[in-house]
């Protein structure tokens, strides 16, 4: 089998970490979601993957961030996509890399609990001709959504439906084999002018094709928002193995959930888990509070923070007040001024948010 990994797209409901960087690349427990969509393809047996990305500038860092997949000895592919027209356009310009092989598609900003090794064996153990992930979700109407029998087969299919007649969301995962190749030449453009994997997988549905539906019942997070980045990063926290590789001083409280990464020091703070600090950062005098990930060579010092992404090279410095529920991008300082009068200042992207209380 080979995997074709969708790593495009502009991120703007990430904005304005996105305007800068792919948001597949946004750290989740301080290791990029595209990475651990690599790692899982990688532990279910497939080494040839297939990345495709846009033809800007993320789709620059993609190549610059993940290379020839020598990292984790696999062979990448890299399908430039010039606008993003949906998934089944994705699947159609890359016919070329995909040949009759069956195939795992997975979207490279999904986080699912347990990996995909016994998904994919399941589907390269049958005779079935597509395999499509299913979860329940609280709000089916932002997603695709399938529809079954009462003996469990597929119905129908419907991309963001304004009625959606089941709960039951499609999670970015799927298995093809190379009937979907002829399914995404025969439809047609959807109201959002996309060429829809729904509509593809219909179209196997309606032609007869064996189209097996996985209801997975743990957790899945689709990270395209802040609130939704903030919950996979919390649930991984839950699943890392603690470690300290860095340096804790004496007079620091470190819980038995925290990962210190090498290089990383806690002075004189508290550190409560499940976290994680990244290599080269320091935390002085400060409290670092539970499902809170800081990426390498920060500084938090004099300083309260829990329940946040930090990201590479920046500083938290003499803030008083908590700082929760944040992603902090990169090369970010936020610190008190020493200046008179007291006043806020503040240099900020497009479509940012701030707090303040």
């Amino acid at each position: 089998m080979k995997a074709l990994i969708l790593s495009g797209g502009k991120g703007s409901r990430l904005y304005p970490l996105t305007y800068t960087n792919a948001k597949q690349l946004i750290p989740v427990a301080n290791k990029p979601v595209l990475y651990r969509v690599i790692e899982a393809i990688k532990d279910a047996g497939i080494n040839d993957m297939g990345i495709v990305i846009g033809s800007g500038e993320n789709g620059r860092k993609v190549r610059a961030a993940v290379g020839d997949g020598s990292l984790w000895d696999v062979n990448i592919t890299y399908i430039v996509q010039d606008e993003p027209k949906g998934l089944a356009h994705a699947v159609l310009i890359a016919r070329e890399y995909l040949q009759h092989d069956r195939f795992v598609m997975f979207l490279g900003d999904n986080v699912i609990e347990g990996g995909i090794s016994n998904l994919i064996r399941e589907f390269e153990d049958s005779d079935y001709n597509a395999q499509i992930v299913l979860t329940p979700v609280a709000e089916p109407q932002h997603y695709g959504v399938a529809e079954l029998h009462a003996d469990g087969s597929i119905k129908r299919l419907v991309e963001k439906p304004r009625e959606p007649k089941s709960n039951l969301a499609l999670v970015g995962i799927y298995m093809f084999d190379h009937h979907i190749h002829e399914a995404v030449r025969s439809i047609k453009p959807s109201w959002r002018g996309e060429l829809e994997i729904t509509d593809a997988i219909q179209w196997l549905v309606e032609q007869g094709y064996h189209v097996h539906p996985y209801i997975h019942r743990g957790w899945w997070i689709d990270t395209g928002k802040p609130i939704d980045m903030l919950a996979a990063n919390s649930k991984v926290l839950e699943e890392l193995v603690p470690a300290i590789h860095g340096f804790v001083d004496k007079d620091s409280e470190v819980d038995e959930r925290v990962t210190i990464e090498p290089g990383a020091q806690i002075i004189n703070s508290i550190v409560r888990g499940p976290t994680i600090i990244g290599e080269n950062t320091r935390i002085i005098n400060s409290y670092v509070g539970p499902f809170t990930s800081i990426y390498h060579d920060c500084l938090i010092e004099n300083a309260e923070i829990e329940h946040c992404i930090v990201l590479e090279n920046s500083q938290i410095i003499d803030v008083s007040a908590r700082i929760t529920d944040s992603l902090i991008g990169r090369n970010v300082i936020i610190r008190r001024s020493q200046l008179k009068p007291r006043a806020l200042k503040m240099t900020l992207g497009d479509n940012s948010r701030v707090g303040l209380i």
